[in-house]
């Protein structure tokens, strides 16, 4: 089975928009599709809480003909047109969609940022964490929430084997971005956000990429679009991850990022399991 996770940073943009930015997004998506994937997952997709709209639909059955999606938006008490996820899969496969609600701080429960796919023998899952903000204003909430995530991820846990993706928003490790010398106190590498990404690990996952590449440095899923340079010199952070629970790690067979050429912010990542 092949999956790739992408934070597309507005799918809405990506399919309706004329901008630069937005052609080469699209190419990236016919890159995403070329690469035959039997499950995409979205995050981020910016979408109205009504979901796609009758364009995006239609934009979508022309890119991805041999693919249904399920999708979940923010809603009301949550900012409109803000996080989202969604997830496009094989007309064959047929899994059952869920919307968990996990008793995270409000409104997070309501960001639309989690989708799970159940399979006979399988959880599929994603996720877009939140993002501990400026200045880190939402860290304590997003504590919470990781918390509450972790419980999730261990429920489904029980019952069969996960496989999960998304932007969790955590380098885990000092090799896990450029310059952790100067970032212990930025969104995203604090010791707080790391030492819930352990636990999250310590309860039953493996980090896939580690699993089949090892340490190596200087592979990155994100680099910051207001930097100019920052792609250019790679200069990047690992915060997009597929995760496996640790009985069927050994099944993980290719782990890796998706180039995406000069375009900055997120790369979508691939995972092939045999599942």
């Amino acid at each position: 089975m092949r999956l790739i996770s992408w934070n597309i940073d507005s799918l809405n943009a990506a399919l309706t928009s004329d901008s630069a930015r937005a052609q080469v997004t699209r190419e990236v998506l016919k890159k995403v599709h070329d690469l035959d994937p039997d499950i995409i997952a979205i995050q981020e997709t910016k979408l109205r809480a009504t979901g796609p709209t009758k364009k995006h639909q239609e934009i979508l059955a022309e890119m991805f003909p041999e693919y249904d999606y399920v999708w979940r938006s923010s809603e009301e008490p949550a900012r409109k047109g803000y996080a989202g996820t969604m997830y496009l899969y094989k007309k064959d496969l047929k899994p059952e969609a869920s919307y968990p609600v996990i008793g995270a701080p409000e409104p997070m429960d309501s960001e639309g940022r989690i989708i799970t796919l159940e399979f006979p023998k399988f959880f599929v899952t994603e996720v877009y964490t939140p993002n501990s903000g400026n200045g880190l204003k939402r860290l304590a909430e997003r504590q919470v929430w990781d918390e509450k995530y972790i419980e999730y991820l261990k429920k489904l846990d029980e019952q069969k084997p996960v496989i999960v993706s998304g932007d969790y928003n955590c380098a885990h490790t000092p090799i896990d971005l450029k310059h952790p010398e100067s970032n212990h106190h930025s969104a995203g590498f604090t010791d707080e956000e790391r030492e819930d990404f352990t636990k999250l690990l310590d309860a039953g996952f493996t980090d896939s990429f580690r699993k089949v590449n090892g340490n190596v440095e200087g592979v990155y899923s994100w680099w910051a679009q207001r930097v100019k340079t920052a792609k250019a010199n790679n200069s990047g952070w690992r915060i997009d991850y597929w995760l496996t629970s640790n009985r069927i790690a050994d099944k993980i067979k290719r782990s890796e990022m998706i180039d995406t050429g000069s375009r900055a912010d997120h790369c979508p990542i691939l995972l092939d399991i045999d599942i």
